[in-house]
């Protein structure tokens, strides 16, 4: 289960390799937002392959390419009355260099995207049909990214009503849920310096809550594992450092599953692999 978290989906990737490195691979696969990005890649190729492949996008990723244009423009589209900030040209190159499958049913393990029905207000669950749209609408930060059009439905960020939504984990026989949450935390957490920030906070205000009802109406046979996440107190805009927050996330998350419950099948590489990494970019 992998939540929502703009940038903060970085860590995500640390936390997949720790998971891979150690062959707890995924049945099935539930993700928010960026999350939903992550998880589709990892749902098409549950192998540290597709960890790899994460990896470079989110170090590739710039700014200026997610959110394009300068503050004129979006004064303009204040102005004009457009319903977005910013166009998401940018997050469909991202999604195309992510490769995931092109459907939900060429993935490897099944694949759920949480998006939210901008008219009805409903928690929409995407899990047939073409796989970019659903991320671009899973990812569709409302007043930021514009409303995408599928299914006969008007599709914002599936974080808007479940940015954790542990709840769709729980079909079926399940016995153990790994949770990635990089969905934000308490008043501490970031540092307020625009009112993009204070949007952002409210909304994690929001998120929070949530995760502890779903927390709260989790069955006690099912453990939910939620793993640790590094302090990352990155501006919303701010996509540097993405290798040494995805190291980061890696080595916490290692450790946390060294000590804990969880049975490890395969140790990790002896070599670093951010080291084979770089031998490989140089």
């Amino acid at each position: 289960m992998l939540s929502g978290g703009g940038n903060l989906g970085v860590s995500q990737v640390g936390m997949l390799r720790a998971l891979v490195e150690r062959g707890i691979l995924p049945d099935a696969v539930i993700g928010t937002s960026a999350g939903a990005l992550n998880g589709a890649v990892i749902a098409t190729t549950p192998t540290l392959e597709g960890v790899d492949r994460l990896t470079d996008v989110w170090c590739s990723v710039r700014t200026s390419e997610v959110f394009p244009g300068g503050k004129l423009s979006r004064a303009w589209n204040v102005l004009s009355r457009d319903d977005h900030l910013f166009s998401n040209e940018g997050l469909q190159a991202v999604i195309e260099r992510a490769a995931p499958a092109p459907t939900f049913d060429q993935t490897a393990v099944p694949l759920r995207v949480v998006a939210t029905d901008l008219q009805s207000a409903e928690e929409i669950v995407l899990a047939a049909g073409p796989i970019a749209p659903a991320l671009l609408a899973s990812s569709a930060l409302p007043g930021v990214y514009p409303p995408i059009e599928h299914d006969g439905r008007t599709l914002v960020d599936g974080a808007v009503t479940n940015a954790v939504p542990i709840s769709h984990a729980l079909a079926g026989a399940v016995e153990r849920v790994y949770v990635l949450d990089v969905s934000g935390g308490g008043p501490g957490d970031r540092p307020i310096r625009s009112p993009l920030d204070v949007a952002v906070r409210a909304f994690n205000i929001s998120r929070n809550q949530r995760f502890d009802l779903e927390m709260r109406n989790t069955p006690d046979d099912v453990d939910v594992i939620v793993l640790p996440r590094p302090d990352d107190n990155r501006e919303l805009l701010d996509f540097s450092d993405a290798l040494m927050v995805i190291i980061e996330a890696h080595a916490l998350v290692a450790k946390f599953l060294d000590a804990g419950p969880a049975t490890m099948v395969n140790r990790p590489p002896k070599r670093r692999w951010w080291q084979r990494r770089r031998d490989r970019v140089a």
